[in-house]
């Protein structure tokens, strides 16, 4: 069964090696990371960042735990990968940024999809958000098919939008709304 809950400093050390286990893996898809970043130490002030920001609201890092190798309930439960609400605004816009990534041996086997239905019952939920909006890489089909599968849909392509593996990159946007029917 995956499950998602918040990342705490005390994650630190598994985080750093899923991170460095899957640097490769990873590169195309993330900014391009500092040393630090793959070190417990590094990985300790990320988490101690993120706990002050749920703490404040404005946003909610969590880590995906499922059993080792995938869905199998049976096996021993790991952390797999992160997904993420951040940006959060409050006020009439009631929403958020989603982002999320698994590890190479979690990926194609549903981890993801998982999450992100878990991540979306927290939005609408527990800290009732509006609106979630989520971008991909124009060629991360993959990414855009566990969005679809969660009902969001295609908004645009944002030219420039984030710098990803060293440049600035296009990005496919999604969205989801809680309730299509409220006003």
């Amino acid at each position: 069964m995956i499950q998602i809950r918040p990342a705490v400093i005390a994650d630190a050390a598994d985080l750093s090696r899923l991170y460095t286990d899957n640097r490769e893996f990873l590169r195309p898809w993330e900014p391009v990371r500092d040393e630090t970043f793959f070190t417990k130490d590094g990985q300790e002030a990320r988490l101690a960042i993120g706990e002050a920001a749920r703490a404040a609201g404005i946003e909610n890092r969590c880590v995906i735990v499922a059993p080792s190798g995938g869905v199998d309930a049976s096996r021993p439960s790991e952390i797999v990968g992160m997904i993420s609400l951040t940006a959060i605004e409050r006020g009439p816009v009631q929403g958020a940024h989603l982002g999320y990534w698994v590890a190479q041996s979690a990926n194609g086997r549903g981890v993801a999809s998982a999450a992100v239905a878990a991540v979306l019952d927290l939005a609408f939920g527990e800290l009732g958000l509006h609106r979630l909006e989520a971008g991909t890489l124009l060629h991360n089909a993959g990414s855009q098919k566990v969005l679809r599968r969660n009902g969001f849909e295609e908004i645009g392509v944002a030219r420039r939008y984030i710098r990803i593996a060293g440049q600035w990159q296009d990005h496919l946007l999604f969205q989801r709304l809680a309730h299509d029917s409220e006003s």
